[in-house]
């Protein structure tokens, strides 16, 4: 009995051991691979700061107004107006259109399937870097295009109908006493505005960590598409160039040198320099506060908004010549133009 449990153990222990063996010789089937995640966007901090401090003096620029009460009010309003370099606040820009197209996830997944794999991707850099009218061709380009359009197009707007209601008011104000009194230090204040327009002050913070967000696609901007279509500016072909960039993983600090050359733009930032040149001569021969109000209405905000809408490639406003309302309460029949003893103002 004892001899026969012995064997019965011995015959499953064997039986086990066959069963063990021919399931180790079926192959086994293999796991799923997961793809990779895609790369993260990113843009170098650089090129975020460039952003927000776009950002920053465009809100700033926009929303002054024609209340004033002093020529106090007057000087602090030119100043924060005044506070940008051409050729930075293009760039800011560009930065900032950037970040629009990047709101655009037809245009980011186009340039990733267009560019998968880190052969490809590195040739179709080369190939944006080489000629940044490559991007045009690019799958999803019309949506991010639509939104650098309205996004650049909507600032210039802003800035522009505020400088339009700026202007109004250096004639609205031509009855009060202070308005007709001389400016204080008036070849000082036109130091200072050349020295303003050095740089463009670097935006908030608040509002750098908002558009690092959105370049990411984790908060949106609230643009709405273009739905005009407009030339295809250097301004707007270079800002859908640094995002395909940053999708590619080309747009980071050690990339900042080949950024530095795509976000070149000459006509914008002529533009904007007239302007500058323009500003430096109204201030030159004004001389009450009322004609600095004009020059800030005019030369700061005014001509400013239209070099953005000329960036986003839409129709130019246009003045042929500024009839300022007549207001039955302020009481005046020809009011005095101010800065009407520039002779050397230009538009452009």
């Amino acid at each position: 009995m004892r001899n026969s449990s012995k064997a019965s153990i011995l015959a499953s222990v064997a039986l086990s051991l066959l069963v063990l063996a021919g399931c180790a010789s079926e192959p086994a089937a293999p796991l799923p691979v997961a793809p990779p995640p895609p790369p993260v966007v990113r843009l170098a901090p650089a090129i975020l700061e460039q952003a927000s401090a776009y950002r920053t003096y465009m809100d700033r620029a926009a929303s002054i107004t024609g209340g004033f009460q002093s020529g106090d009010d007057v000087a602090h309003a030119l100043q924060a107006g005044e506070a940008y370099e051409p050729a930075a606040l293009v760039r800011g820009a560009m930065a900032y259109g950037a970040i629009a197209a990047l709101q655009a996830p037809a245009y980011v997944a186009g340039i990733r399937s267009f560019g998968s794999g880190a052969e490809q991707g590195r040739q179709l850099a080369y190939e944006i870097l080489r000629n940044p009218t490559y991007v045009l061709e690019l799958p999803g380009s019309r949506s991010a295009q639509a939104l650098v359009v309205q996004a650049l197009n909507a600032d210039g707007l802003a800035l522009y109908t505020a400088g339009l209601a700026v202007k109004q008011s250096a004639y609205d104000l031509q009855k009060q006493p202070w308005s007709k009194a001389e400016v204080v230090d008036r070849d000082g204040r036109l130091g200072r505005a050349k020295a303003l327009s050095s740089a463009l002050p670097p935006g908030e913070n608040a509002i750098t960590a908002r558009l690092e967000q959105a370049s990411v696609g984790a908060v949106e901007l609230g643009l709405t598409p273009s739905t005009t279509p407009g030339a295809n500016t250097e301004v707007v072909i270079r800002s859908l160039a640094v995002a395909a960039l940053a999708v590619l993983n080309q747009a980071d600090t050690e990339n900042m040198a080949s950024i530095d050359a795509v976000m070149a733009d000459q006509t914008v930032s002529y533009c904007m320099t007239m302007s500058k040149l323009n500003l430096y001569q109204c201030l030159a021969v004004a001389r009450p506060n009322y004609e600095d109000i004009f020059c800030l209405g005019q030369h700061v905000m005014m001509d400013t908004g239209r070099c953005l809408i000329k960036a986003s490639g839409q129709a130019e406003p246009y003045e042929a010549k500024f009839i300022p309302v007549v207001r039955s309460d302020i009481g005046y029949n020809q009011p005095k133009t101010p800065g009407r003893r520039k002779k050397t103002s230009r538009r452009h």
